[in-house]
């Protein structure tokens, strides 16, 4: 007789036999990408594994393409992104969770009701808009695009994680001198540790990955971030699944490590940052 709660074998099978199947089903995409990108071109879209072994995809795209060009523009734009959209995030979302004053409930529900628009509706205002400003074709225009999409989500995800930090530690703050910008500063960012890497990875993987904004908004392939310049491999005149894969590999890889020390500094500051009554 079973327990309680206890899973017969049948139930048991079916569910490692679910996971498995999603665990392969999730795995075989990157795991194939990463494959190709170490065949010769003529055998890309053979089934086989590897049978010649080669790296002239990846010389190819690093030594005979725009590629470095792409990526230095893609770590300035994805860098400014990311600094400047914590910075508002985190005085955004401490405003609204310490303060009270005219227009925060309309701010708040209109930083929520940009993310209802897609991209697709967007993108031809966000466009003339850029062009007046002359933004075209220019970083900065990119920066602020991004901003609009980072900064609304991560105001209220910061918001919700400055109201469980007890209101407490500010008034003891201000008891001890500080300022408004002191108690922010030296007080309550420590212990929002744990927000503020959620904050710079959703910033970070917003500029990163984006494609549709910087196809549309830079042109010349000297100007082109990584999203842009991978689809200059693969498009209606040309194929080269090759260098696209091979490229796709090394854009993957600052990801992969962004993730990995996030999710590293997520858990100690988890830690760090625990309150104690």
């Amino acid at each position: 007789m079973r327990n309680r709660g206890e899973r017969s074998p049948l139930a048991s099978f079916g569910l490692h036999a679910t996971l498995l199947v999603a665990t392969v089903v999730a795995v075989f995409p990157p795991l194939w990408l990463l494959v190709t990108s170490f065949k010769p071109k003529s055998e890309a879209f053979s089934t086989d594994l590897v049978k010649d072994f080669t790296l002239s995809n990846y010389d190819h795209v690093v030594n005979d393409t725009e590629f470095l060009s792409w990526f230095g523009n893609s770590v300035l734009v994805v860098g400014m992104t990311t600094v400047l959209a914590v910075l508002i995030s985190a005085t955004t979302g401490y405003a609204v969770s310490r303060f009270r004053f005219p227009g925060m409930r309309p701010l708040m529900w209109l930083l929520l009701i940009t993310q209802m628009f897609p991209v697709a509706v967007l993108i031809v205002p966000l466009y003339n808009l850029m062009a007046d400003l002359g933004l075209l074709n220019q970083p900065v225009g990119l920066v602020v695009t991004y901003l609009t999409i980072a900064v609304p989500f991560c105001s209220w995800m910061m918001k919700g994680y400055f109201d469980t930090i007890p209101v407490e530690i500010d008034e003891a703050g201000r008891v001890d001198g500080l300022n408004p910008f002191g108690v922010f500063w030296r007080l309550i960012l420590p212990l929002a540790k744990p927000g503020l890497v959620v904050t710079g990875f959703y910033s970070f993987i917003t500029g990163w990955a984006e494609v549709a904004y910087a196809s549309a908004f830079m042109t010349g392939e000297e100007n082109l971030t990584l999203a842009g310049g991978l689809q200059t491999f693969v498009n209606q005149y040309t194929s080269d699944w090759g260098s696209l894969t091979a490229a796709a590999v090394i854009v993957a890889v600052p990801a992969a490590v962004i993730f990995a020390l996030a999710q590293r500094h997520l858990v100690s500051g988890l830690t760090a940052g625990a309150t104690k009554s």
